[in-house]
């Protein structure tokens, strides 16, 4: 025989109802406020004079010979020279680099400006319901809040002047042989080199003058 299940009655039905969840609460990781200000005046008044006498002479000779991997070879490398230099300076070499800068960097900045209206406030929050041990613990609040204000005002300045003078003579004669024997036999290398340099350098009444006046008046 089959056993007859028993059957709900209308009243047990209508006792049971369901229960409506929490709503879902947003929660943020990451608050982040950050009001940057810069303000930045820059200046670099830059004066600079060069004036310069230069002789300058480089005399070069040079001879290259070489047997590589060679048999019963010769190389031989000859070089010669003759120099015979003769450098005067007279003469003047001037600069002139006047220079007169009037900087001011308080254009912008003014004391007396009216502050601006604070910023509007946030509405009073209506505090979170208590934890219901039926409905489980809610969260709210922020995990990492930032509110960063940075304010800069910066005036930077450099006025540079420079100068160079220069009075000089320079003479380099260079004379070179190279004769090379690689990886052979019986061979003869032989590598010769002659120089004569004869240099008379004279400075008469030269003068080389850099002036860099500089007048720089900032105002910050």
């Amino acid at each position: 025989m089959t056993k007859e299940l028993a059957r709900f009655s209308p009243e047990e039905l209508s006792a049971e109802a369901g229960t409506l969840l929490p709503a879902k609460e947003v929660l943020s990781l990451l608050d982040l406020n950050i009001d940057v200000n810069l303000a930045l005046d820059l200046v670099a008044p830059i004066d600079l004079a060069v004036a310069g006498n230069l002789n300058v002479a480089a005399p070069i000779n040079g001879a290259v010979s070489a047997n590589v991997l060679s048999v019963m070879s010769t190389s031989a490398a000859h070089s010669g020279q003759g120099v015979m230099l003769d450098q005067l300076l007279s003469g003047q070499a001037i600069a002139q680099a006047p220079q007169s800068a009037v900087v001011d960097q308080s254009a912008g900045v003014d004391d007396t400006a009216t502050p601006p209206p604070p910023a509007p406030q946030d509405p009073v929050a209506t505090p979170a319901p208590a934890a219901d041990a039926t409905t489980g613990s809610l969260l709210d609040g922020d995990l990492l809040n930032i509110n960063a204000k940075i304010s800069l005002d910066a005036n930077l300045a450099a006025p540079i002047a420079g100068a160079v003078a220069l009075n000089a003579n320079a003479a380099a004669p260079i004379d070179a042989a190279v004769s090379a024997n690689v990886g052979s036999i019986g061979s003869q290398s032989a590598a010769v080199t002659d120089q004569q340099a004869i240099i008379h350098q004279t400075l008469d009444g030269v003068l080389a003058q850099a002036t860099a006046d500089q007048d720089a008046d900032i105002s910050q």
